[in-house]
């Protein structure tokens, strides 16, 4: 397949691998965040840690939407759910979530609630048109990628006068999330976390850009690369950061230059701006509560604002003890760390939020690594 196969080729992969060991200088180890799911998926499909030296070690982070999703919002979820009459949309990987005493939003469905699988914003609208006798509430979730089509169909209920149709909002914000890991005691106290740069998410920085990435480079000394999801891509991502590393380097570089520039999208980015405006604080699972992390709907789309609609419990629920996932966010772990892993958790009975989605780390370790690793 043109420009997909010529990313994922096993000579270059092997070259690559060899210019990476190359780089690496003796004694020196190299930590390296990959922050987006998508990256972690890519990471464990295509088997890139075997092709790493043992001095460049990966470390997931917190980029998988629907794993940084804290109880509390699944639970307000489900309440808003079940109000009387109301139709909640919602994406498919949400679904499974588990909330307070496991009940997911899957659960709440099979006991009697109106929650509707839809493929996109569009989707949504959709059900409010067909059904404009029943309160129709979409399910909001993602990072900047998915921001613009939640504003687009907010922008376009309005024009419509779809009154009935209202967002639960849980858009979330990458360069927030970024200081919140450069933040953490793990990171700047007890050196649990050792980071030495980042792979840039790809699909996000399509839309913000490569530029909000430049005063983590400059203020924490932490090179990023922005990479493409491609073996490829990563692999040269993993080379450009070694090389600045050993240079003394800490600059935000663009390796995925087919699809990313420095300023982004900025039409989508007046859009999301015109409908959105960021929030004081947002709790985010594994990170606690960070400032500035996420958005809501301005005053002017007040209507449409399923928060200020309806009476939700808005509670900060402690996640399960047994489970891992906060600690697997912050890179403190990784999922064979967890005892539940591949035992009582799998993809299908997920015991936290890191199994559900394909971008969480515990189902990209299930899926392509996890007999592996556990006979290593």
């Amino acid at each position: 397949m043109k420009y997909v196969d010529e990313f994922r080729c096993p000579h270059q992969a092997q070259a690559l691998a060899a210019a990476i060991q190359a780089e690496v200088q003796p004694g020196r180890r190299y930590h390296l965040m990959e922050f987006c799911g998508g990256h972690t998926h890519a990471i464990s499909r295509y088997g890139i840690p075997d092709l790493l030296p043992e001095a460049v070690r990966m470390i997931h982070g917190p980029g998988c939407p629907v794993c940084v999703l804290p109880i509390g919002r699944i639970d307000d979820a489900v309440a808003i759910a079940r109000h009387p009459g109301v139709i909640l949309a919602s994406y498919g990987d949400v679904l499974r979530v588990p909330g307070s005493g496991q009940v997911s939003l899957l659960k709440a469905k099979a006991q009697g609630t109106d929650i509707r699988m839809v493929y996109s914003t569009l989707d949504a609208l959709r059900l409010a048109e067909a059904h404009p006798d029943r309160p129709v509430v979409f399910f909001a979730i993602g990072f900047e990628t998915t921001t613009p089509p939640t504003a687009v169909a907010l922008r376009e209920a309005k024009r419509l006068g779809l009154t009935n149709f209202s967002v639960f909002c849980n858009h979330v914000l990458t360069p927030a999330a970024i200081q919140g890991i450069l933040d953490s005691p793990e990171v700047q106290t007890a050196g649990a976390v050792p980071l030495d740069g980042f792979i840039g998410p790809a699909h996000v920085s399509t839309v913000i850009g490569s530029r909000p990435y430049e005063p983590f480079a400059a203020r924490y000394r932490k090179p990023v690369v922005v990479a493409g999801f491609e073996p490829l891509d990563v692999m040269q991502a993993i080379l450009m950061l070694i090389r600045q590393l050993n240079e003394g380097r800490a600059e935000v570089e663009n390796q995925f230059t087919r699809a990313v520039t420095r300023d982004g999208n900025t039409k989508a980015q007046a859009i999301v701006a015109e409908v959105f405006e960021i929030r004081p604080s947002f709790e985010w699972r594994g990170l606690g509560a960070v400032p500035q992390s996420a958005l809501r709907i301005r005053e002017n789309y007040r209507d449409w604002d399923a928060e200020a609609r309806y009476t939700i419990p808005g509670r900060s629920v402690a996640d399960n003890p047994a489970c891992a996932c906060g600690a697997i966010l912050r890179g403190l772990n990784k999922p064979l760390d967890c005892r539940l892993f591949g035992s009582i958790c799998t993809p299908e009975t997920p015991m936290g939020s890191c199994m559900v989605s394909a971008e969480g780390a515990c189902a990209a370790y299930y899926s392509y690594g996890r007999f592996r690793d556990v006979e290593a």
